[in-house]
């Protein structure tokens, strides 16, 4: 047994084969569950192993198989929901292939994200799930490439970069919901996203999110088959520079306030309903409020939240999926797959006021 930091004996691989009576290179196999090993001699192994307490290094694994069994997912914001179910439903995935997932947050910024995949690299995953906080710069991701290990994208996509992407179809999500608020007799209709952005949006600008760009091309090429004029001037980024409730009442509060409000995810959607409550704007009889992603409390409140849900939770998990295979060895040609969207219909939509 050798000492660890704490002064307790950890019980070696050479302790596992002398209470097995093996030789420590049988004993290294069976607990590795590679090369010959007869199922009696590994059944030996592994339970004089589960008798003396022993701990297989991950390290050394890492090193004599070349594998780690670990995924890494570097994701945009831990403190949203759709990433929390993203992310479980990668770990299902993962789980159940016989990875460990570990995981890290970018906070949407370029430079905490290069940091979280160098930790990830250092730390020998066997491949990377990453949300990019750019669709517009690949930097960050190159080093996985150049590693070797094999990386899959979701939610947004990273144009030119030949690599796995699972996203949803946010472009048809986002025209759908201007069309019902269309149909309803809304024309003053405000989009509104956290995206950082260098100004106000202009229709052609360039956005750092793919998802987000599909939801407001969708959101203006709907306002303009409608007839409504310069669509863009209803496009806001950059809510969380100033805080989105204080956009929201900003909006709300105008000369000519918006009779309706697109929420590009359910925490811009909160904070707009909240906005809403306290300057005492009724919703939906002043304001219809609607919302990607189908969060628990959109169906808990007074009114119901009308929302365009996404499949979250099989976006982590075919992201994982993808990965895994790829891990295994798979080397057809990189693909993205757009899984659709649904509307969920509540009652935070009506028309507006005359």
């Amino acid at each position: 047994m050798s000492e660890n930091g704490n002064g307790r004996r950890e019980v070696t691989v050479s302790d596992v084969a002398a209470a097995a009576k093996v030789s420590k290179a049988t004993a290294a196999r069976a607990l590795g569950d590679y090369g010959a090993v007869s199922d009696a001699v590994r059944d030996r192994v592994q339970r004089a192993a589960e008798d003396l307490g022993y701990r297989p290094n991950a390290l050394a694994r890492t090193m004599s198989t070349g594998r780690s069994n670990t995924l890494g997912i570097v994701v945009g914001d831990i403190e949203n929901p759709f990433f929390a179910q993203a992310t479980r439903g990668a770990a299902d995935v993962a789980v159940a292939a016989g990875f460990d997932l570990i995981l890290s947050n970018s906070d949407e910024v370029a430079a905490a994200e290069a940091k979280a995949i160098a930790v990830q690299l250092a730390k020998r995953v066997d491949g990377l799930l990453v949300a990019p906080a750019s669709s517009l710069d690949a930097t960050n991701l190159l080093p996985v490439v150049e590693s070797g290990r094999p990386l899959v994208l979701f939610d947004r996509a990273v144009p030119g970069l030949a690599v796995d992407t699972v996203i949803a179809a946010n472009r048809a999500g986002a025209r759908r919901l201007t069309e019902l608020l269309l149909a309803a007799g809304h024309r003053r209709i405000a989009f509104i996203s956290t995206i950082a952005h260098d100004g106000d949006y202009r229709l052609g600008d360039t956005l750092s999110s793919t998802s987000v760009a599909d939801r407001v091309e969708g959101f203006t090429s709907a306002l303009a088959e409608a007839g409504v004029p310069h669509p863009d001037r209803f496009v806001h980024v950059n809510a969380r520079r100033d805080g989105v409730e204080v956009l929201a009442e900003r909006i709300l509060g105008s000369a000519e306030p918006a009779t309706a409000i697109i929420a590009s995810d359910s925490l811009v959607a909160l904070a707009a309903f909240r906005a809403a409550r306290r300057i005492g704007v009724s919703i939906p009889d002043e304001v219809s409020l609607v919302a990607f992603d189908d969060a628990d409390w959109t169906e808990l409140t007074t009114p119901g939240v009308t929302v365009m849900s996404q499949p979250i939770h099989e976006i982590g998990a075919e992201a994982a999926r993808l990965l895994i295979r790829r891990i295994g060895g798979d080397g057809a040609p990189p693909v993205t797959k757009v899984l659709d969207q649904h509307l969920v219909e509540r009652d935070s939509v009506a028309p507006p006021r005359a």
